[in-house]
C-alpha cells in the first residue's frame, strides 16, 4: 500500500507523463553547465534560475557543498562535457545552525553508537559553515584548486535569498 507521499508521486506523474514530449533530449546538458545548489525544499532551481529541461545538470546536497558534490561535478564535466559550474548557497541555510558535534550528538541520541559508527562513510564531517559568503568563496576556491576540475571550467559563486527569490553574485 502506497503512503500518501507515494500516492501523490504516482498521481502527479500520471498527469506529467500524459503531456510529456521531452524524451528526445540528449544525455549531456545542452548548455554545458552544472548548478550546485542546496537541497532546501524552499528552492526550485529550474524556476528560480531559469533552467529549461535538458539545459543543465542540477546537483543538490545539504549546504551546496562543493566537497560533497565533487564526484557528481567530475562526472558532469569529464563524462558529459559541462564547461561551467555555478555554485549557489542560500540565506537561512540549516548548515549555518549547527556544528559537527551537534549533529553527531543528535545521531547518537536517536540511533545510538551504531549510527555514529556509520558516520565514518564521510569522516563525520557534516560540512557546516558559520558565514554564508565566506562559505561560497571557500567552495569556489576549493573547486578552482581541485586538480579533478580543469582550469578551463568557469566557476562562479552566488547566494540565493529565500526571502525574496533574488540571487546575488559573490565571486
Amino acid at each position: 500500500m502506497a503512503t500518501p507521499i507515494q500516492q501523490n508521486l504516482i498521481d502527479s506523474n500520471k498527469v506529467y507523463a500524459s503531456t510529456f514530449t521531452s524524451g528526445h533530449l540528449a544525455l549531456p546538458p545542452a548548455k554545458k553547465y552544472a548548478i550546485l545548489t542546496c537541497m532546501d525544499a524552499r528552492i526550485d532551481p529550474a524556476a528560480a534560475y531559469g533552467i529549461p529541461l535538458g539545459d543543465a545538470h542540477i546537483i543538490r546536497n545539504a549546504g551546496a557543498s562543493a566537497k560533497d558534490a565533487l564526484r557528481s561535478l567530475v562526472i558532469s564535466e569529464q563524462l558529459l562535457g559541462t564547461q561551467e559550474i555555478i555554485l549557489i548557497k542560500h540565506t537561512g541555510c540549516g548548515m549555518l545552525t549547527f556544528g559537527n558535534e551537534d549533529a553527531t550528538r543528535l545521531v547518537r541520541q536517536n540511533l545510538g553508537d551504531g549510527g555514529v559508527e556509520e558516520l565514518v562513510a564521510f569522516g563525520g564531517d557534516f560540512l557546516p559553515f558559520a558565514e554564508l559568503e565566506t562559505a561560497v568563496k571557500e567552495d569556489v576556491e576549493y573547486l578552482k584548486q581541485n586538480k579533478a576540475i580543469p582550469d578551463s571550467v568557469k566557476i562562479s559563486g552566488w547566494v540565493y535569498q529565500v526571502e525574496d527569490g533574488k540571487v546575488k553574485h559573490i565571486i
